[in-house]
């Protein structure tokens, strides 16, 4: 899209370069106002083997700048929120040894078990870098690297995660921030640098990662060499990880829940207190910020929900109410509860039961996983009254809101900005040019607002329906496919 009339202030550029494609927004620093955009997919291998060429990343980012037209070259400044825990190998002349494998690529999966028992077991790993990892975190791929495909380790003269590979392809110099880096599994969230007894364990040089740029400092300046359209000397911004990005997206004050309606579910919120908890259910990642942003997450949302819409050749919005029918629809397996080996079970069912219903019960499980593992992330003296603030592909459907009303007891807001990633790097890199907290920058822009949708009476009857199943089933559910992902 070409650029929009004059900005009120200087303008920046927010970039999302996620799984699937690169979104840029060039936004008006002073207003929020997007001026231009542009989007650009990237190539991902299927199969166990989750990879892409962070070639292809650059080239997207290219591409979606050019779809920006004039306003990306009077930018000022540029931030890069970007996917996480993927592992970047680079050589010595900062191309990439291999293509990066991807946080959903789980081939490390004995790897994360052989390093939990290494180090002392989960509450070890916990108390150490905030979370207990597994096949997702970027400490587990690299073990694997070491172990299935030692050339390309010895070849690796540098380690960058994703938006690390961006911003230094921007900048020239080799930089992370804390948000991204805690997802690494070798950053120690107590101390707040690189944990070398972890590195040691994995037999990584910390030579190779890059430095750890503060919230709020200047990761570097663009590069001159014209591949892009910014000017040399314009400003670069830490960046961070998605869920980092989209926190700063809509300026999360702490204790405001966050449900995030995709594939898979996310919920976090920001914390003032760092986050260890020894199950591996909470995440304790830090936020962009200098806080800290625990997150659980769920497998099934979304993605499952509409596979029962299809199955039953119902319209996704086709639920109906009543019936004592129970769905869990574990597809996936799950993460919260942690069920992995388990499938999707149905009880209940009765000649009476319609169709529709069958499908406002496959709602009423995916959430009543989704509010569990939020019990989880809040504080105890969180707010519980609070809105819940409803972002995602999911967010807007009638179906979704409704249930995650009704099973909550709270209300609920759905903001009406989109592309939250790319905003909030955009606040981040308009937090440089005005000193400001970049969360503070996205409030002044107004990106949460969006309607509010009143608190309706909690179906206790529901939830506890649904509890009782998932306990009483608990046998069924961890006996479905006991195999291990190999190496």
């Amino acid at each position: 899209m070409s650029s929009a009339p004059a900005a009120d202030g200087p303008l920046v550029v927010g970039v999302d370069s996620s799984t699937q494609s690169t979104k840029v927004l060039v936004v008006d620093a002073a207003t929020g106002r997007v001026v231009a955009s542009g989007q650009a997919p990237h190539r991902v291998s299927s199969g166990a083997a989750r990879e892409s060429d962070p070639e292809d990343w650059w080239n997207a980012l290219r591409s979606a700048l050019d779809q920006c037209g004039a306003a990306a070259r009077e930018a000022a400044a540029v931030s890069v929120g970007g996917q996480q825990h993927g592992l970047v190998t680079l050589d010595a002349r900062s191309r990439p040894v291999r293509p990066a494998l991807l946080w959903n690529d789980v081939r490390s999966a004995a790897q994360a078990r052989s390093l939990v028992e290494r180090l002392g077991g989960p509450k070890a790993w916990a108390e150490r870098v905030g979370s207990v990892p597994g096949p997702s975190f970027t400490v587990t791929k690299w073990a694997w690297l070491a172990e299935h495909e030692p050339e390309a380790v010895r070849a690796t003269a540098a380690v960058r995660l994703p938006h690390d590979y961006l911003t230094e392809r921007l900048t020239g110099c080799g930089t992370t921030d804390r948000g991204d880096v805690s997802g690494t599994g070798w950053w120690a969230s107590g101390a707040e640098a690189y944990d070398e007894e972890i590195l040691g364990l994995v037999g990584l040089d910390p030579e190779l990662l890059p430095r750890v740029v503060g919230p709020g400092e200047v990761a570097g300046t663009v590069r001159g060499g014209g591949e892009l359209p910014f000017s040399k000397g314009t400003l670069v911004a830490p960046g961070t990880g998605d869920n980092a990005a989209a926190a700063l997206g809509l300026g999360l004050r702490p204790g405001t829940p966050v449900l995030s309606l995709g594939t898979s579910g996310t919920v976090y919120a920001v914390s003032r207190r760092r986050t260890a908890d020894p199950t591996g259910t909470v995440a304790g990642f830090a936020d962009a910020r200098g806080d800290w942003l625990p997150l659980a997450c769920t497998l099934n949302c979304t993605l499952a929900v509409d596979r029962v819409a299809a199955l039953l050749s119902l319209d996704r919005e086709a639920v109906e109410a009543g019936g004592t029918v129970t769905l869990l629809p574990y597809l996936d397996g799950e993460r919260t509860p942690d069920l992995p080996h388990a499938s999707g079970l149905l009880h209940g069912l009765r000649h009476d039961t319609t169709a529709g219903q069958l499908l406002q019960a496959a709602y009423d499980g995916a959430v009543h996983s989704l509010l569990g593992a939020l019990d989880l992330v809040l504080e105890a003296d969180a707010d519980r009254s609070a809105p819940l603030l409803l972002i995602g592909g999911g967010a807007r459907g009638t179906a979704w809101q409704d249930t995650v009303r009704r099973l909550s007891g709270r209300a609920v807001q759905v903001p009406e900005a989109k592309e939250l990633v790319a905003l909030g790097a955009a606040a981040q890199a308009a937090g440089l040019l005005t000193g400001e907290d970049p969360a503070a920058v996205a409030r002044r822009w107004g990106t949460a607002e969006g309607p509010v949708l009143p608190p309706v009476e909690r179906d206790e009857t529901a939830l506890a329906r649904i509890a009782g199943v998932v306990s009483d089933a608990a046998p069924l559910l961890g006996a479905g496919g006991q195999e291990d992902v190999g190496p």
